[in-house]
């Protein structure tokens, strides 16, 4: 699991950069730089939806999916934790939450950076990659992540350093589980996770340019039931 460690090294150490100099960068520079970040996160979201060879099965897997993570109330977890995560650091279970001083919620940077962070092809790939010791991919998005996490704390604050917890638990158990799973990981079957997580990137790119905000936590599951319809019919 030494790609899972370095990744939540490189979103904490992003996330303490951001903090510590986001109060330097004027306003306008952070919105426009949340932007740009939003915009390259569609184009990556676009460029992995397209990967798809049966627009059938990317479509049944967003609405199964969607459909079965409203069901489990999937985004209305995360809130609740990141909720009980802002209790916490406030030092009160009594406290409400509380903006920062740029009118974000913990609650706000917490979904935000977790969804960002866990959702995709590279996640999963990289993880089960970690687990057979080959942690190259993950060594990849970790880079990544950290770059974002310094763009994302300077305006949504210290909640996206707390994403390090599904981080752990996902990937962590996604390297765990790896030699389990790696013999269904057929092309057909990359592919189609792949055009599903592609999707959902998409649409928290919407979201961080500002164009609208989409439940994308409660369309997880469409990754899942999109890798076992391409293990099907891929």
């Amino acid at each position: 699991m030494r790609g899972v460690f370095v990744n939540i090294v490189t979103v904490l150490a992003g996330t303490a950069v951001g903090l510590g100099f986001g109060r330097l960068i004027h306003e306008r520079f952070r919105t426009i730089a949340m932007t740009a970040m939003g915009l390259a996160t569609l184009a990556i979201g676009m460029k992995m939806a397209i990967s798809t060879h049966n627009p059938v099965i990317l479509v049944g897997s967003l609405v199964v999916g969607s459909i079965i993570g409203e069901a489990a109330g999937i985004e209305r977890r995360l809130e609740s934790f990141g909720e009980w995560l802002q209790r916490v650091v406030h030092g009160s279970a009594l406290l409400a939450p509380s903006p920062d001083r740029h009118g974000h919620t913990l609650v706000e940077g917490f979904v935000t950076a977790s969804l960002l962070y866990c959702v995709g092809a590279m996640t999963i790939l990289g993880s089960i990659k970690d687990g057979l010791g080959d942690p190259t991919l993950l060594y990849l998005k970790a880079t990544m992540d950290g770059v974002a996490s310094i763009a994302l704390a300077s305006t949504l604050g210290v909640g996206v350093g707390f994403s390090v917890i599904p981080i752990l638990a996902i990937q962590g158990g996604l390297a765990l589980g790896a030699h389990a799973v790696q013999p269904y990981l057929t092309p057909a079957v990359i592919r189609e996770l792949s055009a599903a997580g592609g999707t959902l990137i998409l649409a928290i790119g919407l979201d961080l340019a500002k164009v609208k905000r989409l439940p994308v936590g409660n369309m997880l599951p469409a990754i899942l039931v999109a890798a076992v319809a391409g293990w099907f019919w891929g």
